[in-house]
């Protein structure tokens, strides 16, 4: 039970299937139709937003144990670095009157490249809106956050990793001249879940570094990288349709393709870990496996037929794998309990 005055939010990392790293301006200009597949995983993240006596600001990080104290709020303001940056940051935007506390969690393991940084920032902005009565659309929502989050990481972000935290489910993220549009891909999720495993190497990856290698490489007329976009985009639209006609065989060619094309951009992307994961999991029934996110670490998904899943997941916990009990997200955000004083936020 929330005490009063007290918001919680909650949001979803994600899996992303084929289109990365196109999501960041302005390289999607340079391939029409672009677009990025991926879906919300039950996985969690988490922030809580209290009032506090007096004008005091409390920041508290559960999974990383790191914890800030500020007398005021321009105390906050004129502190250069912080051990929560993130909600030190979002704090700076919402400059909330009196005093508060930001507590944070995420269930992602660390650089696990399922996004579990953006759903935090997603929650958190959600969350601190409802606080401070700011009434925010969902696409306000998710312009916040990744503008905050590229302060943060001091390089150019994507849109993707935001709209399954804010929607759930599985999405095509249109990335146009007039603007990024999400459609939802229509499919029984509960067939998804059987499809797919979700694996931890163990190793966090450092996706702000990866993707901005290839983006200067991409700005600076890498005709080699400029090819392989446009058949990485080519393979993503024809992905989205095989989805919905959930035509497998084909989605797994296309996942296999996705990623030999990863590697050639970009060839730290990999690991010996990695590649032996996806080499036991193929023996063992996997249809294709993919990196998530910019790689070099972090999580892979696995695509299987319902009836190989047990025996995939198996193989990878043999050979050192985490294999994260994961499925399809369906609600995206929620956000839950009132602002006072004032009238409740709409998110």
């Amino acid at each position: 039970m929330l005490t009063q005055g007290t918001i919680v939010a909650h949001a979803p990392c994600r899996v992303d299937l084929a289109g990365g790293t196109m999501d960041i301006w302005p390289l999607y200009l340079f391939h029409p139709g672009a677009v990025t597949v991926n879906f919300a995983v039950n996985i969690q993240t988490r922030c809580r937003v209290t009032p506090l006596p007096g004008k005091q600001i409390r920041l508290k990080s559960l999974d990383t144990k790191r914890e800030d104290h500020f007398a005021s709020f321009d105390k906050l303001c004129s502190t250069n670095t912080y051990k929560h940056p993130l909600a030190a940051y979002l704090v700076r935007f919402f400059a909330p009157e009196g005093g508060v506390e930001i507590e944070t969690n995420s269930e992602a393991p660390a650089g696990a490249g399922i996004s579990g940084s953006s759903a935090l920032m997603i929650a958190a902005t959600a969350a601190l809106a409802r606080f401070t009565g700011r009434k925010l659309t969902r696409e306000e929502i998710r312009v916040v956050a990744q503008n905050v989050e590229a302060q943060l990481i001091k390089v150019p972000t994507g849109c993707q990793d935001y709209y399954p935290a804010l929607y759930g489910g599985l999405s095509a993220i249109h990335l146009q001249v007039d603007g990024v549009r999400r459609e939802a891909i229509p499919m029984r999720l509960e067939e998804l879940d059987t499809r797919f495993v979700l694996a931890y190497t163990g190793a966090p990856r450092q996706s702000g570094i990866n993707n901005w290698e290839v983006f200067q490489a991409h700005i600076r007329g890498d005709k080699r990288v400029f090819r392989n976009f446009e058949r990485i985009g080519e393979i993503a639209r024809t992905m989205r349709v095989a989805l919905a006609a959930a035509e497998w065989d084909n989605v797994a060619r296309l996942l296999r393709e996705e990623w030999k094309l990863r590697k050639t951009n970009i060839p730290g992307i990999t690991t010996p870990l990695i590649e032996k994961l996806i080499a036991v999991a193929l023996r063992n029934g996997a249809m294709a496996a993919k990196v998530c996110g910019a790689g070099g670490g972090g999580c892979v998904v696995f695509l299987t037929d319902p009836d190989s899943r047990y025996r995939v997941a198996a193989a990878i916990r043999s050979y050192g794998g985490q294999v994260l009990d994961a499925t399809v997200d369906r609600d995206g955000f929620t956000v839950s309990g009132r602002s006072l004083p004032g009238p409740e936020a709409t998110c």
